[in-house]
């Protein structure tokens, strides 16, 4: 679910979204008999420069984009190069502060997997932005964390009209603040690669 609502959005937008899979396959079957077909495989990915990357989240997803060195390789670049990365659910405790790319960031996630994250450091908004990292709590989030990815990259007015196309649950005016949530964990083993030239 995560996975498809931040590639929807974000193609919304006029983003060029590459969907990669960190799996040997291109077609990766996540749970609740959901099926994603990718782009590319993560290695065809690691030479090339992207404006965002982002982690969707889920068990056993996150634990298997925390295990692929090539996806490392291409956040710690990011991360260093400061340009915006982030990741919602289960990735931000499991794959992102594995990688140590969490240090001095206000971050949230899943609330199972909370008790994971920096104490001092953790919050329990539905989005996080800290920097280049943005950080989300999951599925029943995904809408406002696209959204908010969509502002970073291309403004508010865009991510405005876009949210109101929307008909979400939450009102733009009210941005960032609590909905009501299924938090539901499913396995994906994509990443969102995005650049942000329009199409």
């Amino acid at each position: 679910m995560e996975a498809a609502i931040l590639i929807d959005i974000l193609r919304r937008a006029g983003a060029r979204v590459t969907i990669a899979s960190v799996e040997k396959q291109m077609e990766v079957k996540a749970s609740w008999g959901v099926t994603l077909v990718a782009d590319a495989l993560i290695s065809a990915c690691e030479q090339e420069v992207f404006d965002l990357v982002v982690l969707p989240g889920g068990m056993p997803g996150s634990a298997r984009l925390r295990d692929c060195q090539i996806l490392e390789k291409i956040v710690r670049k990011h991360a260093e190069e400061k340009r915006l990365y982030g990741a919602i659910c289960a990735a931000p405790a499991i794959a992102l502060q594995a990688w140590g790319l969490l240090k001095k960031k206000k971050v949230t996630g899943h609330p199972a997997f909370l008790d994971k994250l920096p104490t001092f450091w953790r919050v329990k908004s539905n989005v996080q932005v800290s920097g280049e990292v943005t950080t989300s709590r999951g599925p029943g989030t995904a809408v406002e964390f696209a959204l908010s990815l969509v502002e970073q990259i291309f403004g508010q007015n865009l991510a405005q009209e876009i949210g109101g196309t929307l008909v979400s649950v939450f009102s733009l005016d009210v941005f960032r603040t609590s909905i009501i949530g299924s938090y539901i964990s499913f396995t994906t083993f994509l990443i969102s690669l995005i650049r942000s030239q329009l199409l």
